[in-house]
Formats: C-alpha cells, sequence, structure tokens
C-alpha cells in the first residue's frame, strides 16, 4: 500500500505547525523553504486541512497557519484523511454502512476489512505530538 505525496506532505505540514508556540502563525512560504516543498503544493494541501477543520488561516502582514487544537489532540489519521479521505484498501469497505454485493460471497472480504482495522487503529494511535517528539520513532 503506497500512500500519496499530499498526505506526507500534510503530515510535514501540520509537523511544522506544531514545533511552533500555539500563538504563532506561520506563513507557508516559510513552511515550503523549510520543508523544501512547493509553495503551490502546499496551497493545494492546506486547503482540505482548513476546511476540515485542522489549521485555521490569519490575514495580514503577521498572518500565516496555525492549529487549531494542541498538538496532542491531533492523530495522524486525521490529518491524512483530512487530505486523501477515506484509508480503505478497497471500493467495497469505503462505504459507511458497510455493504458490498458481493459480501456473502467474497472470501478475501474478512482479510481486507482485517487490515483495514489494523491501518486504521495504528494511524489513530499516532499523535502529531509523538511525531513531533521523535519522528523516527513511531
Amino acid at each position: 500500500m503506497k500512500y500519496s505525496t499530499k498526505c506526507r506532505y500534510a503530515l510535514r505540514l501540520m509537523m511544522e505547525l506544531a514545533v511552533h508556540p500555539a500563538d504563532a502563525c506561520i506563513s507557508l512560504k516559510e513552511v515550503s523553504e523549510h520543508q523544501q516543498i512547493s509553495l503551490k503544493y502546499l496551497e493545494q494541501i492546506v486547503t482540505p486541512l482548513a476546511r476540515a477543520r485542522l489549521v485555521k488561516s490569519l490575514r495580514g502582514s503577521q498572518g500565516g497557519y496555525q492549529l487549531v487544537k494542541p498538538p496532542a489532540e491531533y492523530t495522524a489519521g486525521e490529518i491524512i484523511r483530512a487530505v486523501e479521505g477515506s484509508l480503505a484498501s478497497i471500493p467495497c469497505l469505503e462505504d459507511p454502512d458497510g455493504t458490498c454485493p458481493h459480501e456473502g460471497v467474497c472470501p478475501s472480504r474478512r482479510f481486507w476489512s482485517g487490515l483495514d482495522a489494523v491501518v486504521n487503529q495504528y494511524m489513530d494511535s499516532v499523535t502529531l505530538a509523538d511525531l513531533c517528539a521523535d519522528p523516527d520513532s513511531v
């Protein structure tokens, strides 16, 4: 399973915001320079994060972006879902009702469902604070 550049960069953007004081506004230009990520790409990434109310923007000369809540209250899973949508490994698991036309005859659905449960549990167990404390330990 591969994760997109967008979700990897979303985590890096959120980590960059998390290491600054809570009241500091960080410009995307600053993040772009520090993380070596294209400013245009960051603009595309920050939009769904703001829509999901994970970050807020402040306008003006001292404006920029900041986290809405403390880093310990974010999970990697919620950040990735904000930019990617569902993390389901197969399309039939994306249905919120869990219905699949092949549910009764698909011998592999239980495997995929179990894999999704493990992936989601892990992603939801790692907080932004965990990532910032020691990015190599998670």
